[in-house]
């Protein structure tokens, strides 16, 4: 519907309703002199009744909730309070005289008080629902909360709230403190020199490690901490019918159990030591052999 239309709408209404309060302005104003209104009284008290109800509507427009349950409610009575009074204009001839100044809306004493209470509390009533209407009106504030919004927001906390459900803990790795075996002396016939296997295993172990974050305690296996002397003798134990092209950091660390570093560290420590050992075997093999000796000798 375009604006025009609309605005043809709205004037045909408000016409409406200016021709129906025409009609019960005449009613609810000979209720008013007859119940003892003067001039003046009489012709504003229609005001007083029907244009509550026009309040009530644009306040049930206007307020939610409770509040608008309210202004329905005041719609509601004043509107059948104007219905009756209507109704009794209707079945009263003696209403409609000009003249009249004084009379009964019932021939039953108890429906002539019903009707007088009626028409007498209406304009009480106005003061009390009227202001209490405007201040509600005045007092409310509208959500300007829009669903679009409220649906954003929805998504927003439910994807924070996934993402906090499935974000891991981080797990800090701690460091083996065990230092890395150094070589043990090896005690031969002919004394033996030193070969320098911690400078190696040193540059190796001088790479930084990343940190992984903590290990949980159920992730922690129960075998206590071995020393590196310990260490040396289980990688002894383990390699001793092994060959030189056997004696691998790989094979090391899966039959002792240990890192990938101490593995190569202990290699190095075993390849040094039989290194050693063939060396000071064949230098007692000469010593015993004369002609070998000589020749060597010379």
């Amino acid at each position: 519907m375009n604006r025009t239309a609309k605005t043809l709408l709205v004037v045909a209404l408000v016409g409406v309703v200016g021709l129906a309060f025409r009609v019960s302005w005449n009613a609810l104003r000979d209720v008013a002199r007859a119940i003892g209104a003067d001039q003046t009284a009489a012709n504003l008290y229609p005001f007083v009744v029907d244009g509550l109800m026009a309040l009530a509507l644009v306040a049930t427009l206007v307020l939610t909730g409770d509040a608008r349950q309210f202004a329905l409610r005041v719609l509601a009575t004043y509107t059948l309070a104007s219905l009756v009074l209507n109704y009794v204009h209707g079945l009263v001839p003696s209403l409609h005289s000009e003249s009249v100044d004084w009379t009964r809306l019932s021939d039953w004493d108890p429906a002539n008080w019903a009707l007088v209470l009626l028409a007498t509390s209406l304009p009480v009533g106005s003061i009390y629902f009227g202001s209490d209407l405007v201040a509600k009106v005045l007092h409310h504030r509208p959500d300007t909360t829009t669903d679009d919004q409220k649906t954003t927001e929805i998504v927003i906390n439910r994807s924070m709230s996934d993402l906090e459900e499935s974000a891991p803990e981080p797990v800090e790795t701690v460091a083996d403190p065990t230092p890395l075996p150094a070589p043990a002396p090896v005690e031969l016939a002919a004394p033996v020199e030193s070969v320098p296997v911690g400078s190696a295993v040193a540059a190796e172990s001088a790479r930084p490690r990343r940190a992984t974050g903590r290990v949980p305690a159920a992730a922690r296996t129960g075998r206590p901490t071995r020393t590196a002397t310990q260490l040396l003798d289980e990688a002894r134990s383990a390699t001793a019918d092994w060959n030189d092209s056997e004696l691998t950091a790989d094979r090391i660390r899966k039959a002792v159990r240990t890192s990938a570093e101490k593995a190569r560290g202990l290699r190095d420590t075993l390849r040094a030591e039989r290194a050693a050992a063939d060396n000071a075997v064949t230098d007692a093999r000469q010593d015993d052999d004369p002609i070998v000796a000589g020749v060597v000798a010379a």
